[in-house]
This record gives structure tokens, sequence and C-alpha cells, in this order.
């Protein structure tokens, strides 16, 4: 197993109690039709964690928001959203529902900064630093899905409800329509 995959499935149990089975494919996982392809299920299946930067409304200057001094970003602007691979998530519906301006896209230095794990394999639980996450109900009409473990090649089965439990997501649709 990928040493990654291994920190993954380690830091679960730590963490979770969860013994997590990951399953590893040659082909990759990086994207969710090539996951959905490696495990044999529908696209819509895949949990997918896309960690998005927040700025301005209730984000920024000096207090709870966003901003550490100096105007450098502080992990506190990123959010994970997990989301089922057959959506695409609407980025402005995002920062309504946390009282930003803007959200964009997580830089991938900041991601691997912060959440510890680099985009293509972050998973929706097992973070470095603790960040808000919301997460697609799309999820919940599925009886197992499966998220990135670590690794652009690696995912875990878990059933929808238990994932969001672990991941301490609240269920939201912030998806496009």
């Amino acid at each position: 197993m990928h040493q990654r995959a291994s920190e993954f499935a380690e830091r679960a149990h730590e963490r979770y109690g969860v013994d997590l089975e990951v399953l590893e494919f040659d082909a990759g996982t990086k994207t969710a039709a090539a996951a959905a392809d490696a495990v044999g299920c529908e696209a819509a299946a895949i949990a997918s964690t896309i960690v998005v930067e927040l700025s301005g409304g209730d984000r920024d200057g000096d207090g709870e928001g966003g901003r550490a001094s100096g105007g450098r970003a502080s992990h506190e602007d990123l959010v994970a959203a997990i989301t089922s691979g057959a959506n695409r998530l609407d980025l402005d519906a995002v920062a309504e529902h946390f009282d930003a301006t803007s959200a964009t896209m997580g830089d991938p230095e900041r991601i691997r900064e912060v959440v510890g794990w680099s985009i293509g394999g972050v998973p929706p639980i097992c973070h470095d630093e603790t960040v808000p996450t919301v997460m697609d109900p799309t999820l919940g009409t599925f009886e197992t899905v499966y998220g990135a473990a670590g690794t652009p090649s690696a995912v875990f089965p878990i059933e929808p409800d238990r994932l969001a439990d672990l991941a301490d997501a609240t269920v939201v649709d912030l998806t496009e329509s």
C-alpha cells in the first residue's frame, strides 16, 4: 500500500476509532469518473473533497474570520466541500453559505500546508487542521460512497451518514442546479 494511503488509514483508526478498507487502483482515481470506473459504481457515488478559499464578508479583518495579522490568509478561510462526483460545486453558493463575499478553488500549496493532503487525493476526513465541512445531500442516496484515501489512486468505501458524522459535515446542497 502507498505510504500516504497507509497514513490515511492509520489516522482514521487513531482519530475516529474506525478501520477503513483502502482500495488502490493502478489506473488511478484522480477524477470522479476514473474512481467510478475503478470501483465499478456510478460517478454520483464518488465523494469528492474540494477545498475552497473564502474571502470578504465576515471573514476579513483581524477578528474571528480568516485573515491573520499582516493580511496573510489563515487556515480559517478554507472550507471543505464533499460533493457527489455527478455534481459541480457552486462557488457562489459556498460563499453565501459561509457569509463570505467570494469563494475560489483553494491554492494547491495552501491545501497541502493546511489540510495535509495534495489535490487529487484529499480525503474528506483526517485533515491536519480542522476546516468547516459541508456535504452534498446527493451522497445520502447511496448505500456506500467512496472518498479519496490520501493519494490519486486510493479510495475507501463508507456509508454516507457515517462519513458526514466523521467529517463533522453539515449536509447542504451547494451544487449547481
